[in-house]
């Protein structure tokens, strides 16, 4: 999983040396025809908004992150680079913190409809939830503190947020299409152009979906400036749904790109390929005609894939031997460096299980016993040192929720002020007393989930099965392949007592963890917060931290949230992750990331090796 909290979107295109027609030298396209490439990914694609609750995914995210274009995007380093080619922003005031945001004349969404002001004002109503509970977004942070609807100019917008918020910069409206979200809300009205796509005429799809947008445009901004609840509704559940799909969606308007590739093909849970977009010219040009993603859950089927010359890029969560087997593919190159992905097993304190206190009558400690009890049989450094140290010889277990051990003075500071000590080690005499003074008899039976078919995390829930039957805990295999838990429309209480995944860094964002850890009345906008977690101190801290601008001030926020996060037991970090990434000899331009997309961050460089060819 990735965490949308750190940053408003991933669907972005790099800076690049190309100049944009209209804008001084024409563009010129380096796609070379005929050239395809295939990389994999452990999960696939099964949602095109990415913004959504229901698309909140990195397998998502890599797709969306080729196929749409933002103001800007994280490089290797890691920095922030501003995407001037598609657009510009500007604060234009203080005192209220005001931003304009202006998109560049030539950009268009892959049906050659114009980029334009609707689309950023769709994409504030849908994140902001200032407009309409219909809307179901991964995470409001930011949005939600533009109360006022944005002032829009021709290709423009103007954001003026009631507080001023501290990762204003990483803030990029623009997600879905308004007028395609318009289209899937209300399909017999988009019949013509339906019927234009289908017969295989673009130039006719392309003047039918024109003039269709005018008036699909019109009618979102109506709906959101009159707050128009049955168009809203409308609206909302398409931009919830509507986007969600494992095969090649009939309608176009499900799959409207605003970037340098558009949907090929899709096969469930095999792969989906991008094609370049013949309409791009607003940001560097990709060298590939077509990439193809593969699923494959499997590490050792990707390198022998790889090996056999049918997979040209790999990354994927190794262990010991996987790493030994890419080392001894004479025609691979390997990179390895530690991610900003952390693996963290969280509690569902809402489902009536054995975490939730209304299983005990609504007694609050004894859940609270319980949970605190479980989580001292997680067995920490034995899963550092039996999977990840061979990986990476310095590897440690991670002590913090909030900030990574990158950061060199806050991390030491709040793992020894958060009460993580408490943990260092697994104590199953001290569960077990726990247990008993909270009047628990016999086995507590745990309903476990972790994601099918990931072998590293089949061992690490091997490992802790053992270690909490010690105290008396039964973990149940709930293990399946599609993260349903992770979709409010569908599940909206978490069916499983206890979860393990990781959360995906994308940006180097201050605030934005309200997403996972405050609290949400609604299940349809509980963000990130999976398992039900809600601590009034902790929200109201998380809140201030988004608008907190001192970086002492911020660290006193950060020590408090994070010593009510470790007191309420319901989620516990264990290691971060050693990254592996395997790239083959006929392609050149692959660079390791730390940060989500991955690999992905630079697709636009990759090329053909001359060799190769």
């Amino acid at each position: 999983m990735k965490i949308a909290r750190l940053t408003a979107g991933v669907g972005i295109v790099a800076v690049g040396a190309l100049t944009l027609a209209g804008c001084g030298n024409p563009y010129e396209s380096e796609v070379v025809e005929g050239t395809e490439i295939t990389v994999a990914y452990n999960s696939g694609f099964f949602h095109f908004n990415d913004d959504s609750g229901a698309g909140n995914n990195t397998a998502n995210g890599n797709v969306k992150y080729m196929t749409d274009t933002s103001f800007g995007y994280y490089n290797n380093t890691p920095e922030y680079v501003h995407n001037t080619d598609f657009g510009s922003y500007e604060q234009t005031s203080d005192d209220p913190l005001t931003v304009e945001y202006t998109i560049t004349s030539d950009a268009v969404w892959s049906d050659g409809v114009a980029i334009d002001e609707a689309d950023m004002l769709l994409q504030w109503a849908a994140m902001s939830g200032n407009v309409t509970d219909a809307f179901a977004p991964a995470a409001t942070t930011g949005y939600n503190l533009v109360t006022t609807t944005p002032e829009t100019g021709e290709k423009s917008i103007s954001f003026v947020y009631d507080e001023p918020y501290v990762d204003w910069e990483l803030v990029g409206p623009l997600g879905v299409s308004a007028h395609g979200t318009y289209a899937l809300a209300f399909p017999d009205e988009y019949a013509d152009v339906q019927a234009a796509y289908d017969e295989g005429d673009m130039d006719a799809y392309q003047e039918a979906a024109a003039t269709f947008a005018e008036d699909a445009k019109q009618k979102v901004v109506d709906a959101i400036t009159s707050g128009d609840e049955e168009v809203l509704a409308a609206l909302g559940e398409a931009w919830n749904t509507g986007y969600g799909y494992t095969t090649l969606p009939e309608s176009p308007a499900a799959a409207l790109t605003s970037g340098a590739y558009i949907i090929d093909d899709i096969v469930e849970d095999q792969y989906i390929t991008v094609a370049a977009n013949p309409l791009y010219t607003w940001g560097p040009s990709p060298k590939f005609e077509k990439i193809t993603i593969r699923t494959i859950a499997d590490a050792t089927t990707a390198l022998q894939a790889l090996e056999s010359g049918e997979l040209d890029i790999w990354t994927g969560q190794p262990t010991s031997d996987i790493l030994e087997l890419a080392n001894e593919i004479a025609t691979a190159d390997v990179q390895t460096a530690v991610q900003a992905s952390h693996e963290h097993v969280d509690l569902t304190v809402n489902n009536g299980g054995p975490f939730d206190p209304a299983t005990y009558d609504g007694d609050e400690a004894t859940a609270l016993a319980v949970r605190t009890a479980f989580l001292k049989t997680i067995p920490r450094q034995e899963i550092v040192d039996k999977i990840i140290a061979p990986l990476q010889a310095d590897a440690e277990v991670r002590n913090t929720h909030l900030v990574s051990p990158a950061d060199p003075e806050r991390y030491p500071l709040l793992s020894d002020t958060n009460g993580s000590a408490e943990y260092a080690d697994v104590d199953i005499e001290g569960a077990k007393a726990l247990l008993a003074e909270a009047g628990i008899e016999g086995t507590v039976e745990v309903g476990f989930w972790y994601p099918e078919g990931n072998v590293r995390r089949g061992q690490e829930y091997e490992l802790i099965a053992s270690s909490a039957a010690l105290a008396g805990f039964e973990l149940v295999d709930e293990s399946e392949p599609d993260w349903l838990f992770t979709d409010p429309a569908s599940v909206p209480v978490n069916n499983h007592d206890a979860v393990i995944f990781a959360w995906s860094q994308t940006s180097l964002a201050v605030g934005g963890s309200d997403q996972i850890y405050a609290c949400y009345e609604d299940p349809l906008a509980k963000g990130g917060n999976y398992n039900g977690y809600c601590n009034e101190e902790v929200t109201d801290l998380l809140n201030q931290l988004n608008v907190t601008a001192d970086y002492d001030e911020q660290t006193a926020l950060l020590e408090q949230t994070e010593a009510a996060i470790w007191a309420d037991s319901v989620s516990i970090p264990i290691f971060q992750f050693p990254g592996l990434l395997v790239s083959s000899d006929k392609v050149t331009g692959v660079e390791s990331m730390p940060l989500s997309p991955d690999y992905f961050w630079n697709f636009w460089e990759w090329a053909p090796a001359e060799d190769s060819e």
